[in-house]
């Protein structure tokens, strides 16, 4: 039978059994399949893959495999531009966006306040997500690999973290995002963008406490939800410092 030898590198060894990890391994193979089925059935999803070499020549995921081929499978490169070399979709993302599935609101609200445009709808269908990311060329992030294996998601990132804490000091190490962060300027609600405005504006949806002690207010211009610099405020620059965003 014919056989590949295979190469995954950095995080995406987090898909492979460890016996196959940081190593090359031979996988067999069935007549002569397309690189990418290979690789998702050896467990990485295709948008996590941003570079294939066959041989030591960059190849797209339509490649098909031959007998002896030495295969070496590169994570995306959001920290450095591998342009030159043939990349497996046209452009890398600058400005990063990202929907995310139903398990992750509180990994969404945490990019929301980092300023990051955030799709988060808890009961949407996995169909729903994936458009929405091809459509809007987002970032999909989500725990189901299985969802990250669609054909129609290009860009993607399976969240290896459980605790939401971790998860966005996760996200903004993998996508080099401080340097694009604008905190406080989206709705945790929504994602709709902040506006300043005046306390006079706004003074029904106060509290008398808020009212007393606070003189400036941002508004949402989607949904109409007021914030302010309360105890709330204090904890995400927190979060911040840790992020070293502040």
């Amino acid at each position: 039978m014919a056989t590949a030898f295979f190469r995954f590198y950095a995080e995406l060894n987090d898909f492979l059994p460890r016996r196959r990890r940081q190593r090359e391994f031979a996988v067999p193979l069935d007549g002569s399949p397309a690189v990418k089925h290979v690789i998702e059935a050896l467990g990485a999803p295709h948008p996590e893959v941003d570079l294939i070499l066959v041989n030591g020549q960059a190849v797209d995921f339509s490649y098909h495999l031959q007998d002896g081929d030495r295969v070496s499978v590169y994570p995306v490169f959001e920290t450095f531009d591998i342009t030159p070399l043939n990349r497996l979709r046209p452009h890398p993302l600058r400005q990063p966006r990202f929907v995310l599935d139903g398990h992750l609101g509180r990994l969404a609200a945490y990019l929301r306040m980092l300023g990051f445009d955030t799709l988060y709808t808890p009961d949407a269908e996995d169909e729903h997500l994936a458009q929405l990311a091809s459509d809007e060329k987002r970032i999909l992030l989500t725990r189901d690999r299985g969802l990250l294996k669609r054909s129609l998601v290009a860009r993607g990132y399976c969240v290896r973290q459980d605790d939401p804490h971790a998860q966005i000091v996760e996200i903004v190490e993998r996508f080099d995002l401080r340097s694009a962060a604008a905190p406080f300027t989206r709705c945790l609600r929504c994602n709709g963008l902040l506006e300043a405005v005046n306390k006079a504006d706004v003074i029904q949806q106060l509290q008398p406490n808020t009212l007393q002690f606070y003189n400036e207010f941002h508004r949402c211009a989607l949904c109409g939800q007021v914030y302010w610099k309360g105890s709330h405020y204090q904890r995400m620059q927190r979060l911040l410092l840790e992020l070293n965003i502040l």
